[in-house]
């Protein structure tokens, strides 16, 4: 990855990769970790310090849940819940030297029957402190928001952003490359930085037309054009 232009690695899983190993090959290719996603199981109980000790092995300092278990999210009530367990997560991390963050699908931005969302209700009952955000755009615009007003309500907060573009096809919205769909990525660049202080612009596609690779060459390709063009 490195050779293609990419700086760091946000990991969404180690597959049994013992950490030494992996951070020998992350020093070997030149890269360094931003964030782990984290599954919520492995963040509570006897599980978070593991959990932490691995990533202090990887160099990583950012912890992120990527989703909420079922029951957390079935109900107001269970988001309430769920915004008390995020903010003990996050207060440990923080002790133990860590960033702790919740990345969002589109289902935190469904309104839960009185105005209320499960993003608000995640973000406005924990400590700042405590529990950062990871904004993924493309799910917040798959939802229906403008992800740069979501970047401005909480832009104390946002610590990184995933930047994938959106396209429809049949009906469907769908991940495509950078440069390819519907997304103003220039002006979340300018925005996430200006506005937000963003530490890091993370790449993510999760459908393909062809080789996955071609298209993280593609990604990251355009995502320098596009930083390039704002700063002409």
């Amino acid at each position: 990855m490195g050779e293609m232009g990419y700086e760091a690695v946000q990991f969404a899983g180690f597959f049994d990769t013992p950490a030494e190993k992996l951070k020998q090959v992350m020093d070997e290719a030149g890269l360094v970790a931003a964030g782990s996603h984290m599954p919520f199981d492995s963040l509570v109980g006897d599980q978070l310090e593991a959990s932490l000790e691995y990533n202090r092995t990887i160099g990583n300092e950012l912890i992120i849940c990527p989703i909420l278990p079922d029951e957390y999210r079935s109900d107001e009530a269970a988001y309430y819940r769920a915004a008390e367990e995020l903010d003990e997560i996050g207060r440990k991390c923080r002790e133990a030297g860590f960033t702790f963050a919740y990345h969002n699908h589109n289902m935190e931005f469904f309104d839960l029957g009185n105005g209320k969302r499960g993003f608000d209700i995640i973000f406005e009952e924990t400590n700042q402190e405590n529990v950062k955000v990871e904004l993924d755009c493309y799910w917040a615009t798959h939802a229906g928001n403008d992800p740069l007003q979501v970047i401005d309500a909480y832009k104390g907060q946002i610590v990184s952003l995933h930047i994938k573009d959106m396209t429809v096809e049949n009906g469907e919205k769908r991940s495509i490359e950078i440069g390819k769909g519907s997304l103003d990525i220039a002006t979340l660049w300018q925005t996430g930085g200006e506005k937000a202080g963003v530490n890091w612009y993370v790449i993510e596609q999760e459908k393909f037309d062809g080789d996955p690779l071609d298209s993280a060459r593609v990604n990251v390709s355009k995502l320098k054009e596009v930083i390039a063009n704002t700063r002409s």
